[in-house]
Protein backbone atom coordinates (compact mmCIF):
# COMPACT_ATOMS: atom_id res chain seq x y z
CA UNK A 1 0.00 0.00 0.00
CA UNK A 2 1.53 3.64 -0.93
CA UNK A 3 1.92 5.77 1.90
CA UNK A 4 2.70 9.48 1.91
CA UNK A 5 5.85 11.04 4.39
CA UNK A 6 3.33 13.59 5.57
CA UNK A 7 -0.25 15.04 6.26
CA UNK A 8 -2.09 17.04 3.98
CA UNK A 9 -2.71 20.88 4.58
CA UNK A 10 -6.73 19.72 4.65
CA UNK A 11 -8.07 21.96 6.69
CA UNK A 12 -9.36 25.73 6.53
CA UNK A 13 -9.80 28.37 9.45
CA UNK A 14 -13.25 27.52 9.56
CA UNK A 15 -12.78 23.77 9.99
CA UNK A 16 -9.80 24.45 12.53
CA UNK A 17 -12.51 26.61 14.46
CA UNK A 18 -15.27 23.82 14.23
CA UNK A 19 -12.43 21.13 15.35
CA UNK A 20 -11.52 23.48 18.75
CA UNK A 21 -14.96 24.11 19.69
CA UNK A 22 -15.74 20.28 19.32
CA UNK A 23 -12.93 19.82 21.68
CA UNK A 24 -13.87 21.97 24.13
CA UNK A 25 -18.06 21.51 24.41
CA UNK A 26 -18.53 18.41 26.23
CA UNK A 27 -20.36 17.27 28.92
CA UNK A 28 -19.10 19.63 31.83
CA UNK A 29 -21.39 22.54 30.56
CA UNK A 30 -24.17 20.04 31.87
CA UNK A 31 -22.53 19.41 35.07
CA UNK A 32 -20.26 21.75 36.29
CA UNK A 33 -22.88 24.66 36.69
CA UNK A 34 -24.46 23.83 39.79
CA UNK A 35 -20.88 23.06 41.88
CA UNK A 36 -19.67 26.42 40.12
CA UNK A 37 -22.76 28.11 41.99
CA UNK A 38 -22.20 26.49 45.01
CA UNK A 39 -18.82 27.52 45.60
CA UNK A 40 -20.10 31.44 44.38
CA UNK A 41 -22.17 34.00 46.49
CA UNK A 42 -24.23 35.16 43.99
CA UNK A 43 -25.35 35.89 39.59
CA UNK A 44 -22.60 38.32 39.20
CA UNK A 45 -19.89 35.99 40.58
CA UNK A 46 -21.55 33.12 39.04
CA UNK A 47 -21.01 34.77 35.45
CA UNK A 48 -18.11 36.26 36.07
CA UNK A 49 -16.32 32.95 36.98
CA UNK A 50 -17.25 31.66 33.70
CA UNK A 51 -16.22 34.74 32.16
CA UNK A 52 -12.84 34.51 33.78
CA UNK A 53 -12.55 30.66 32.61
CA UNK A 54 -12.86 31.95 28.90
CA UNK A 55 -10.19 34.69 29.47
CA UNK A 56 -7.70 32.28 31.17
CA UNK A 57 -8.27 29.90 28.46
CA UNK A 58 -7.58 32.90 25.94
CA UNK A 59 -4.13 33.21 27.32
CA UNK A 60 -3.47 30.09 27.02
CA UNK A 61 -4.32 29.96 23.43
CA UNK A 62 -2.17 33.23 22.78
CA UNK A 63 0.42 30.85 23.93
CA UNK A 64 -0.22 27.88 21.85
CA UNK A 65 -0.55 30.33 19.14
CA UNK A 66 2.60 31.59 19.13
CA UNK A 67 4.11 28.23 19.58
CA UNK A 68 2.52 27.25 16.60
CA UNK A 69 3.27 29.69 14.25
CA UNK A 70 7.43 29.05 15.04
CA UNK A 71 6.65 25.13 14.85
CA UNK A 72 3.62 24.75 12.17
CA UNK A 73 3.56 20.62 12.46
CA UNK A 74 1.49 17.81 13.28
CA UNK A 75 2.55 16.93 17.05
CA UNK A 76 1.60 20.77 19.21
CA UNK A 77 2.59 20.26 22.79
CA UNK A 78 5.39 17.29 21.35
CA UNK A 79 7.08 19.59 19.46
CA UNK A 80 7.00 22.50 21.94
CA UNK A 81 7.93 20.48 24.34
CA UNK A 82 11.23 18.91 22.05
CA UNK A 83 11.96 22.50 21.13
CA UNK A 84 11.75 24.40 24.98
CA UNK A 85 13.14 21.25 27.16
CA UNK A 86 14.72 18.72 24.87
CA UNK A 87 13.76 15.35 23.18
CA UNK A 88 13.36 13.84 26.95
CA UNK A 89 10.85 15.75 28.15
CA UNK A 90 9.09 15.12 24.92
CA UNK A 91 9.32 11.54 24.72
CA UNK A 92 7.99 11.72 28.56
CA UNK A 93 5.10 13.80 27.11
CA UNK A 94 4.23 11.83 24.57
CA UNK A 95 4.08 8.50 26.37
CA UNK A 96 2.12 10.33 28.60
CA UNK A 97 -0.37 11.47 26.42
CA UNK A 98 -0.62 7.86 24.61
CA UNK A 99 -0.94 5.84 27.60
CA UNK A 100 -2.69 8.33 30.29
CA UNK A 101 -3.42 12.13 29.46
CA UNK A 102 -5.90 11.96 26.03
CA UNK A 103 -6.90 7.74 25.85
CA UNK A 104 -7.86 8.51 29.53
CA UNK A 105 -9.96 11.81 28.50
CA UNK A 106 -11.41 9.82 26.20
CA UNK A 107 -12.28 7.10 27.86
CA UNK A 108 -14.04 9.24 30.44
CA UNK A 109 -16.05 11.14 27.98
CA UNK A 110 -17.03 8.21 26.57
CA UNK A 111 -18.45 6.96 29.65
CA UNK A 112 -20.83 10.48 29.83
CA UNK A 113 -21.87 9.54 26.49
CA UNK A 114 -22.46 6.04 28.13
CA UNK A 115 -24.35 7.15 30.98
CA UNK A 116 -27.04 9.53 28.78
CA UNK A 117 -27.13 6.82 25.61
CA UNK A 118 -28.57 4.36 28.54
CA UNK A 119 -31.52 6.92 29.55
CA UNK A 120 -33.01 6.53 25.34
CA UNK A 121 -31.57 3.20 25.05
CA UNK A 122 -29.94 0.63 27.90
CA UNK A 123 -28.03 -2.34 26.91
CA UNK A 124 -28.20 -4.68 29.92
CA UNK A 125 -26.47 -4.50 33.38
CA UNK A 126 -23.39 -2.41 32.03
CA UNK A 127 -25.27 -0.80 29.20
CA UNK A 128 -22.89 2.44 29.84
CA UNK A 129 -19.75 0.56 29.40
CA UNK A 130 -21.25 -0.85 26.61
CA UNK A 131 -22.09 2.65 24.81
CA UNK A 132 -18.60 4.06 25.83
CA UNK A 133 -16.83 0.88 24.07
CA UNK A 134 -18.62 1.14 21.22
CA UNK A 135 -18.86 4.73 20.77
CA UNK A 136 -14.82 4.92 21.04
CA UNK A 137 -14.50 1.67 18.28
CA UNK A 138 -16.85 3.38 15.69
CA UNK A 139 -15.49 6.70 15.93
CA UNK A 140 -11.78 5.31 15.92
CA UNK A 141 -12.98 3.34 12.15
CA UNK A 142 -14.23 6.16 11.15
CA UNK A 143 -10.72 8.25 11.65
CA UNK A 144 -8.84 5.55 9.69
CA UNK A 145 -11.51 6.09 6.83
CA UNK A 146 -9.89 9.61 6.80
CA UNK A 147 -9.78 12.90 7.40
CA UNK A 148 -11.82 14.55 5.27
CA UNK A 149 -15.04 11.84 6.49
CA UNK A 150 -14.34 13.02 9.96
CA UNK A 151 -14.20 16.05 9.44
CA UNK A 152 -17.48 16.00 7.24
CA UNK A 153 -19.12 14.14 11.09
CA UNK A 154 -18.02 16.54 13.00
CA UNK A 155 -18.78 19.56 11.17
CA UNK A 156 -22.72 17.50 11.10
CA UNK A 157 -22.68 16.77 14.60
CA UNK A 158 -21.22 20.27 16.03
CA UNK A 159 -23.93 21.67 14.05
CA UNK A 160 -26.53 19.97 15.81
CA UNK A 161 -25.04 20.88 19.01
CA UNK A 162 -24.54 24.18 18.82
CA UNK A 163 -28.02 24.95 17.01
CA UNK A 164 -29.40 23.08 20.23
CA UNK A 165 -27.66 24.78 22.71
CA UNK A 166 -28.63 27.81 21.53
CA UNK A 167 -32.06 27.23 20.87
CA UNK A 168 -32.00 25.47 24.42
CA UNK A 169 -30.30 28.98 25.93
CA UNK A 170 -32.72 31.27 24.03
CA UNK A 171 -35.80 29.34 25.39
CA UNK A 172 -34.90 29.23 28.46
CA UNK A 173 -33.98 33.23 28.64
CA UNK A 174 -37.51 33.95 26.61
CA UNK A 175 -39.81 31.56 28.97
CA UNK A 176 -37.96 32.10 32.29
CA UNK A 177 -39.76 30.51 35.65
CA UNK A 178 -39.88 31.35 39.17
CA UNK A 179 -36.15 31.00 40.46
CA UNK A 180 -36.15 29.19 43.59
CA UNK A 181 -35.70 30.23 47.24
CA UNK A 182 -32.62 30.42 48.31
CA UNK A 183 -31.28 28.15 50.47
CA UNK A 184 -30.71 27.83 54.47
CA UNK A 185 -27.27 26.79 54.28
CA UNK A 186 -24.75 29.50 53.49
CA UNK A 187 -22.76 28.71 50.12
CA UNK A 188 -19.98 26.18 49.95
CA UNK A 189 -16.20 26.57 48.35
CA UNK A 190 -14.64 29.63 47.46
CA UNK A 191 -14.42 31.27 43.85
CA UNK A 192 -10.88 29.21 43.78
CA UNK A 193 -12.61 26.52 44.26
CA UNK A 194 -15.75 27.38 41.38
CA UNK A 195 -12.64 27.88 38.90
CA UNK A 196 -11.37 24.13 39.23
CA UNK A 197 -14.95 23.50 37.60
CA UNK A 198 -15.23 26.05 34.87
CA UNK A 199 -11.53 25.19 33.41
CA UNK A 200 -12.01 21.72 33.47
CA UNK A 201 -15.57 22.93 31.19
CA UNK A 202 -12.88 24.92 29.16
CA UNK A 203 -10.21 22.63 28.83
CA UNK A 204 -9.65 21.25 24.88
CA UNK A 205 -9.00 24.42 23.49
CA UNK A 206 -5.10 23.25 23.42
CA UNK A 207 -5.63 20.28 21.15
CA UNK A 208 -5.91 22.92 18.16
CA UNK A 209 -1.92 23.07 18.11
CA UNK A 210 -2.30 19.53 16.79
CA UNK A 211 -3.93 20.75 13.72
CA UNK A 212 -1.21 22.61 12.64
CA UNK A 213 0.40 20.47 10.56
CA UNK A 214 -3.04 20.30 8.44
CA UNK A 215 -4.19 23.83 8.73
CA UNK A 216 -3.46 25.44 5.10
CA UNK A 217 -1.33 28.56 6.06
CA UNK A 218 -0.71 27.30 9.73
CA UNK A 219 1.46 30.54 10.02
CA UNK A 220 -1.00 32.91 10.39
CA UNK A 221 -4.20 31.01 10.71
CA UNK A 222 -3.50 28.77 13.86
CA UNK A 223 -4.25 32.42 15.59
CA UNK A 224 -7.46 32.85 14.65
CA UNK A 225 -8.54 29.11 14.89
CA UNK A 226 -7.40 29.31 18.67
CA UNK A 227 -8.74 32.97 19.75
CA UNK A 228 -12.24 32.26 17.68
CA UNK A 229 -12.71 28.72 18.58
CA UNK A 230 -12.27 30.04 22.47
CA UNK A 231 -14.28 33.13 21.93
CA UNK A 232 -16.71 31.79 20.61
CA UNK A 233 -17.16 28.85 23.31
CA UNK A 234 -16.94 31.63 25.71
CA UNK A 235 -20.47 33.47 24.35
CA UNK A 236 -21.57 29.96 24.11
CA UNK A 237 -21.10 29.02 28.19
CA UNK A 238 -22.30 32.50 29.09
CA UNK A 239 -25.48 32.19 26.72
CA UNK A 240 -26.32 28.68 28.25
CA UNK A 241 -25.58 30.08 31.69
CA UNK A 242 -27.54 32.64 31.83
CA UNK A 243 -30.35 30.19 30.49
CA UNK A 244 -30.04 28.28 32.87
CA UNK A 245 -30.00 31.37 36.02
CA UNK A 246 -33.37 32.57 34.11
CA UNK A 247 -35.00 29.62 34.86
CA UNK A 248 -34.08 28.69 38.36
CA UNK A 249 -32.15 31.58 39.42
CA UNK A 250 -28.65 31.03 41.53
CA UNK A 251 -30.01 29.10 44.09
CA UNK A 252 -31.92 26.88 42.09
CA UNK A 253 -28.74 26.36 40.11
CA UNK A 254 -26.86 25.33 43.09
CA UNK A 255 -29.50 22.84 44.73
CA UNK A 256 -30.08 21.23 41.41
CA UNK A 257 -28.40 17.86 40.72
CA UNK A 258 -28.95 17.99 36.99
CA UNK A 259 -29.31 21.33 36.11
CA UNK A 260 -30.14 21.15 32.80
CA UNK A 261 -32.51 18.12 32.75
CA UNK A 262 -34.29 20.47 35.53
CA UNK A 263 -34.31 23.02 33.46
CA UNK A 264 -36.16 21.25 30.25
CA UNK A 265 -38.34 19.86 32.91
CA UNK A 266 -39.50 23.37 33.33
CA UNK A 267 -39.71 24.20 29.52
CA UNK A 268 -41.23 20.73 28.14
CA UNK A 269 -42.49 18.40 31.12
CA UNK A 270 -40.32 15.16 31.37
CA UNK A 271 -40.69 14.81 27.55
CA UNK A 272 -38.22 16.35 27.37
CA UNK A 273 -35.63 14.23 29.56
CA UNK A 274 -35.41 12.68 26.17
CA UNK A 275 -34.50 15.64 24.29
CA UNK A 276 -31.90 16.79 26.28
CA UNK A 277 -30.12 13.34 26.51
CA UNK A 278 -29.97 13.53 23.20
CA UNK A 279 -28.41 16.80 23.35
CA UNK A 280 -25.78 15.75 25.48
CA UNK A 281 -25.00 12.52 23.44
CA UNK A 282 -23.98 14.82 20.31
CA UNK A 283 -22.29 17.09 22.86
CA UNK A 284 -20.07 13.99 24.01
CA UNK A 285 -19.84 12.48 20.52
CA UNK A 286 -17.81 15.86 19.62
CA UNK A 287 -15.96 15.95 22.13
CA UNK A 288 -14.85 12.12 21.79
CA UNK A 289 -14.37 12.35 17.89
CA UNK A 290 -12.33 15.78 17.88
CA UNK A 291 -9.92 13.93 20.70
CA UNK A 292 -9.73 10.95 19.17
CA UNK A 293 -8.51 12.86 15.64
CA UNK A 294 -5.69 15.05 17.44
CA UNK A 295 -4.42 12.17 19.73
CA UNK A 296 -3.15 10.28 17.04
CA UNK A 297 -1.29 13.02 15.57
CA UNK A 298 1.13 13.29 18.69
CA UNK A 299 1.54 9.27 18.38
CA UNK A 300 2.45 9.60 14.36
CA UNK A 301 4.81 12.62 15.91
CA UNK A 302 6.53 10.43 18.33
CA UNK A 303 7.08 7.16 16.26
CA UNK A 304 8.91 9.36 13.34
CA UNK A 305 11.03 10.52 16.15
CA UNK A 306 12.23 7.48 17.71
CA UNK A 307 13.01 4.01 16.04
CA UNK A 308 11.44 1.61 19.18
CA UNK A 309 8.00 2.96 18.01
CA UNK A 310 8.78 3.40 14.41
CA UNK A 311 5.41 1.70 13.21
CA UNK A 312 3.22 4.68 15.08
CA UNK A 313 4.69 7.38 12.50
CA UNK A 314 3.51 5.55 9.37
CA UNK A 315 0.74 8.02 7.49
CA UNK A 316 -1.66 6.21 5.52
CA UNK A 317 -1.74 8.26 2.23
CA UNK A 318 -5.44 6.79 1.73
CA UNK A 319 -7.75 9.06 3.62
CA UNK A 320 -4.19 11.15 4.76
CA UNK A 321 -4.71 9.65 8.43
CA UNK A 322 -2.34 8.08 11.05
CA UNK A 323 -3.52 4.57 10.77
CA UNK A 324 -1.19 2.78 12.70
CA UNK A 325 -1.34 5.30 15.83
CA UNK A 326 -5.33 5.41 15.68
CA UNK A 327 -5.90 1.47 16.24
CA UNK A 328 -2.96 1.58 19.29
CA UNK A 329 -5.11 4.32 20.84
CA UNK A 330 -8.16 2.60 20.14
CA UNK A 331 -6.80 -0.28 21.60
CA UNK A 332 -5.77 1.66 25.14
CA UNK A 333 -8.86 3.58 25.67
CA UNK A 334 -10.77 0.10 25.49
CA UNK A 335 -8.58 -1.05 27.88
CA UNK A 336 -8.93 1.87 29.83
CA UNK A 337 -12.66 1.59 29.33
CA UNK A 338 -12.46 -1.84 30.69
CA UNK A 339 -10.84 -0.69 33.93
CA UNK A 340 -13.06 1.99 34.45
CA UNK A 341 -16.10 -0.34 34.48
CA UNK A 342 -15.09 -1.91 37.04
CA UNK A 343 -15.08 1.03 39.63
CA UNK A 344 -18.65 2.72 40.69
CA UNK A 345 -18.14 5.67 38.47
CA UNK A 346 -15.83 5.12 35.20
CA UNK A 347 -15.72 8.97 34.57
CA UNK A 348 -14.36 10.18 37.66
CA UNK A 349 -11.68 6.98 37.96
CA UNK A 350 -10.73 8.51 34.53
CA UNK A 351 -10.56 12.20 35.95
CA UNK A 352 -8.28 10.90 38.48
CA UNK A 353 -6.12 8.81 36.14
CA UNK A 354 -5.50 11.88 33.92
CA UNK A 355 -5.57 15.20 36.08
CA UNK A 356 -2.69 15.13 37.55
CA UNK A 357 -0.26 14.19 34.70
CA UNK A 358 -2.01 16.74 31.81
CA UNK A 359 -1.76 19.70 34.41
CA UNK A 360 2.14 18.48 34.79
CA UNK A 361 2.75 19.04 30.88
CA UNK A 362 0.66 21.85 30.54
CA UNK A 363 2.59 24.11 33.11
CA UNK A 364 6.01 23.09 31.20
CA UNK A 365 4.54 23.85 27.65
CA UNK A 366 3.80 27.04 29.39
CA UNK A 367 7.48 27.51 30.52
CA UNK A 368 8.68 26.08 27.58
CA UNK A 369 7.64 30.08 26.04
CA UNK A 370 10.28 31.70 27.74
CA UNK A 371 12.56 29.07 27.08
CA UNK A 372 12.03 29.26 23.44
CA UNK A 373 11.95 33.37 23.66
CA UNK A 374 15.53 33.56 25.47
CA UNK A 375 17.46 31.50 22.77
CA UNK A 376 15.01 32.62 19.74
CA UNK A 377 16.83 35.07 17.48
CA UNK A 378 13.85 35.74 15.34
CA UNK A 379 10.27 37.27 15.49
CA UNK A 380 7.49 34.73 14.95
CA UNK A 381 4.56 35.53 12.69
CA UNK A 382 2.65 35.38 15.71
CA UNK A 383 4.15 36.83 19.21
CA UNK A 384 2.03 36.58 22.61
CA UNK A 385 1.05 40.21 22.97
CA UNK A 386 2.04 41.52 26.58
CA UNK A 387 4.55 39.31 26.91
CA UNK A 388 5.65 37.90 29.45
CA UNK A 389 2.49 38.97 31.51
CA UNK A 390 0.21 36.63 29.55
CA UNK A 391 2.19 33.82 29.66
CA UNK A 392 3.22 34.11 33.13
CA UNK A 393 -0.65 34.40 34.09
CA UNK A 394 -1.37 31.15 31.94
CA UNK A 395 1.67 29.41 34.20
CA UNK A 396 0.59 30.51 37.56
CA UNK A 397 -2.75 29.27 36.33
CA UNK A 398 -1.56 25.56 35.33
CA UNK A 399 0.44 25.41 38.62
CA UNK A 400 -2.72 26.41 40.67
CA UNK A 401 -4.76 23.94 38.24
CA UNK A 402 -1.95 21.07 38.99
CA UNK A 403 -2.56 21.65 42.62
CA UNK A 404 -6.22 21.02 42.32
CA UNK A 405 -5.94 17.93 40.95
CA UNK A 406 -4.26 16.24 43.33
CA UNK A 407 -6.40 18.19 46.26
CA UNK A 408 -9.38 16.88 44.33
CA UNK A 409 -8.48 13.18 44.86
CA UNK A 410 -7.41 14.11 48.66
CA UNK A 411 -11.16 14.87 48.63
CA UNK A 412 -12.44 12.22 52.00
CA UNK A 413 -15.32 11.56 49.15
CA UNK A 414 -13.20 10.68 45.97
CA UNK A 415 -10.01 9.84 47.49
CA UNK A 416 -10.63 6.33 49.05
CA UNK A 417 -12.46 4.94 46.01
CA UNK A 418 -10.17 6.44 43.13
CA UNK A 419 -6.36 7.21 45.08
CA UNK A 420 -5.40 4.00 42.69
CA UNK A 421 -6.08 6.06 39.89
CA UNK A 422 -3.77 8.76 40.57
CA UNK A 423 -1.31 6.68 41.28
CA UNK A 424 -1.81 4.24 38.16
CA UNK A 425 -1.45 7.81 36.00
CA UNK A 426 1.77 8.42 37.70
CA UNK A 427 3.18 5.07 37.62
CA UNK A 428 2.32 4.53 33.58
CA UNK A 429 4.09 8.22 33.28
CA UNK A 430 6.96 7.36 35.10
CA UNK A 431 7.47 4.29 33.30
CA UNK A 432 7.93 6.63 29.94
CA UNK A 433 12.01 7.34 32.05
CA UNK A 434 13.32 4.08 31.77
CA UNK A 435 11.83 3.69 28.37
CA UNK A 436 12.90 6.77 26.80
CA UNK A 437 17.04 5.62 28.02
CA UNK A 438 16.22 1.91 26.08
CA UNK A 439 14.90 3.62 22.89
CA UNK A 440 18.39 6.10 23.13
CA UNK A 441 20.45 2.72 23.31
CA UNK A 442 17.96 1.23 19.91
Amino acid sequence: MARDTRPLELLSVGDGIFLTVGMIIGALIFKAPSTVAGATSGTWQFLLAWLAGGLISLCGALVYAELAARYPHTGGEYVFLGEGMGRGVAFLFAWSRMTVIQTGAIAAVAFVFGDYASEIFRLGEHSSAIWAAASVALLTVLNLVGTLQSKALQKLMESALIAGLVVFSLAAILIGGAPRPAATSSPSGSFGFAMIFVLLAYGGWNEAAYLAGEVRDARRNMLRILVWGVVGVTALYLLVNIGYLAVLGHAGVRDSKAVAADVMRSLAGDQGAVVLALLVCVSVLTTINAAIFTGARTSWAFGRDFRLLRFLGDWRASGSTPANALILQGVITLVLVAAGAATPDGFNAMVAYTAPVFWTFMYLVATSLFLIRDRAKERPAVAVPWYPHIPFVFAVSCLYMLYSAIDYVRNPEYGPTFGWAVGAGLLVMAAGIPLYFWSRQK
